[in-house]
């Protein structure tokens, strides 16, 4: 059983910068591949970064590719998005999420393939 809990939300202005920390407890957590998703109002949720359980294979959705970062310290249980040069059609509900498929599946963008899922953190851009 892992447990997921983000912080690091908030309102920032077009161009500037946020790190959103997804705090884990529970066993096992170093070997969960972690990821984020992100979700609009009206919209569904929405794949944006993933990492495998040591950090070795990233993976990022298009819309994000180059302006934002995943990263985890499994000594501290921990997994953050580093989002550069935000825009407006980034704001959302952002949640991490894990789960254990393999690291080159086509399939780890699929929200119905991870396992465990935090309560979300609010990200609201001003442009």
């Amino acid at each position: 059983q892992v447990q997921l809990v983000e912080s690091g939300g908030g309102l920032v202005q077009a161009g500037g910068s946020l790190r959103l920390s997804c705090a884990a407890s529970g066993s096992f957590f170093s070997r969960y591949g972690m990821a984020w998703f992100r979700q609009a109002p009206g919209k569904g949720r929405e794949f944006v970064a993933r990492i495998s359980w040591n950090g070795g294979s990233t993976l990022y959705a298009d819309s994000v590719n180059g302006r934002f970062t995943i990263s985890r310290d499994n000594a501290k249980i921990t997994v953050y998005l580093q989002m550069n040069s935000l825009k407006p059609e980034d704001a959302a509900v952002y949640y991490c999420a894990a789960n254990t498929l393999g690291d080159y599946s086509d399939y780890l963008p699929d929200p119905r393939t991870y396992d465990y899922w935090g309560q979300g953190t609010r990200v609201t851009v001003s442009s």
